[in-house]
C-alpha cells in the first residue's frame, strides 16, 4: 500500500518553470546529439523509515498530441536512500551509484542518437509549453534490473515493493 499523501519532492523552479539549463534551452555544454542531457536536482522529504532505495520515473503527457504517445525522459532505480537530494546532473555525473532506464529515444520508431538512449534527456517541447510529470518511489529493496531497463519492467519490478510514492508536475517553456 503506498503512502501518497506523506513523502514528498521538489525541484528548482524559475517563474514556475523548469530552468532553461535542464531543458530546450541548456547550454552548449549540457547538450549531446542536440538533445538536453543535464538533470535536475529533486529534493525528497518525508520517505517511509524502511525505504531501501529511491526511483523514479519522468514522463511528457503533453506529448501524445504531438508523436503519438507519451515521451519517457528519464527512468532511474536503486537510488541510494542516503540521497535524499538526488544531486544536480546525477544522469551524467554519477553514473554507475544506480542503474538507468531507457527514455524514449531508445525506441524503435524513435531511432534516436544512441549516445543519448538511457539516462535523462530534458523537455524540448515543440508547439507549446509542456507540463511533465515527475513520479519518484521510495522502495522496500533494490530492484534486479539492469542498466537500459524499459519502463513496463520497472513496473513490474517495483509491484510490492513500493512503500510511498509523490508526484509532481514540472511544467519547461516551448
Amino acid at each position: 500500500m503506498t503512502k501518497e499523501a506523506t513523502m514528498k519532492i521538489s525541484v528548482p523552479l524559475i517563474n514556475g518553470l523548469l530552468p532553461d539549463q535542464y531543458g530546450k534551452y541548456a547550454p552548449t555544454a549540457d547538450l549531446l546529439a542536440d538533445h538536453p542531457v543535464h538533470s535536475f536536482p529533486i529534493d525528497i522529504t518525508e520517505a517511509p523509515a524502511a525505504t531501501k532505495a529511491y526511483a523514479l520515473v519522468f514522463i511528457d503527457y503533453d506529448s501524445t498530441p504531438v508523436c503519438g504517445f507519451t515521451w519517457i525522459h528519464w527512468l532511474a532505480t536503486n537510488l541510494p536512500v542516503t540521497w535524499t537530494q538526488i544531486p544536480d546532473d546525477a544522469s551524467r555525473k554519477l553514473t554507475g551509484q544506480f542503474v538507468q532506464g531507457n527514455n524514449s529515444n531508445a525506441g524503435s520508431l524513435v531511432n534516436g542518437d544512441p549516445q543519448i538512449t538511457t539516462g535523462y534527456v530534458g523537455p524540448q517541447p515543440p508547439d507549446q509549453n509542456h507540463d511533465y510529470t515527475l513520479t519518484v518511489y521510495a522502495l522496500d529493496q533494490e530492484l534486479p534490473l539492469s542498466e537500459g531497463f524499459w519502463l513496463n519492467e520497472f513496473l513490474k519490478a517495483a509491484q510490492g515493493h513500493i512503500l510511498a510514492k509523490a508526484k509532481l508536475t514540472i511544467p519547461s517553456r516551448a
